[in-house]
């Protein structure tokens, strides 16, 4: 990355360099322009795919001979509400999935293997409470970060509960299908990647892939989720993308699996990642009451 922006800046002549995360923005009297380390060419193929699909919301490649970084166009990105900014954002989320759907046919194997690896996930996360349950309580004075987490523990076991029945039931309903549902995805959704100016536009295309739509749900939500209010977010999508119950069933089973509590660190701390990881199972726990058919959402 280095050498190669020595040679954009011999060859561009910048006036300013800015450093911004992971990108270089150059501007020059040429233009403004965004470098981004290089480490394969998924970027270019995903684009190229994407406008052949009619989808070509991304800031252009200006540069695409480069071997060891890829060279954008700037665009600038007006100020706007968080809020409005994920309702947009979803809007062309649709429509990336939308323009680059198609079913291809499965066998039971593939629901069969979503079963296992989402119930060894379940399996891993009761053991790992019911150990730390069994070693909490027998604290006499606990900590008020394992005084928190004991009060709430109940919550922890009532979602792996949820979560296991529904995926059995999702199982039940998935396994027959012959065919499922893919589109070209993002993979790393989250409101800093998307830009609005005169049009809307989508960055950080390297981990795109093709898969299951369902998977761009979950990335946003899991990154997202204390940020925004996700009802209205996903009822705008599935109006736009409306998903199959099958799909719908699996995205709520995979947000409502409790995360890790990680009780490594000062106190303060600790207590702050249970209090973020309990915020995060009752807002999840709402939105599936809300948002799931009344016949799989009873918790």
């Amino acid at each position: 990355m280095n050498n190669a922006l020595e040679v954009l800046k011999r060859e561009f002549k910048p006036y300013r360099l800015t450093k911004k995360k992971n990108v270089t923005i150059i501007d020059s009297t040429s233009g403004t322009f965004v470098v981004k380390e290089k480490k394969d060419n998924k970027v270019a193929n995903a684009y190229e795919y994407l406008i052949s699909r009619n989808f070509d919301y991304f800031p252009k490649l200006t540069q695409e001979n480069r071997e060891d970084v890829n060279v954008f166009e700037y665009v600038e990105d007006i100020p706007m509400p968080k809020e409005q900014k994920a309702i947009d954002m979803i809007d062309l989320v649709a429509l990336l999935h939308n323009k680059t759907t198609y079913f291809k046919e499965v066998t039971e194997d593939k629901y069969k293997e979503i079963y296992e690896n989402l119930k060894d996930n379940i399996i891993y996360t009761e053991n790992y409470y019911n150990f730390l349950y069994e070693k909490l309580i027998e604290e006499v004075y606990p900590s008020p970060s394992h005084y928190l987490l004991l009060r709430n523990i109940y919550k922890i076991f009532q979602s792996l509960e949820f979560c296991t029945q529904q995926l059995d039931e999702w199982f039940e309903q998935a396994h027959d299908e012959q065919k499922t549902r893919v589109a070209f995805i993002h993979n790393n959704l989250e409101t800093d990647h998307f830009i609005k100016n005169t049009r809307e536009y989508l960055i950080s295309w390297e981990k795109s892939k093709i898969d299951s739509p369902v998977l761009d749900l979950i990335g946003f939500y899991e990154k997202e989720y204390m940020n925004l209010n996700f009802e209205p977010i996903l009822e705008r999508y599935f109006r736009a993308y409306p998903l199959n119950p099958s799909e719908k069933h699996l995205f709520f089973i995979v947000i409502s699996i409790p995360p890790i509590i990680n009780l490594e660190g000062s106190e303060m701390n600790i207590t702050r990642e249970i209090r973020k990881k309990l915020d995060y199972m009752f807002k999840t726990e709402n939105l599936v009451k809300n948002l799931l058919p009344p016949n799989n959402g009873d918790r």
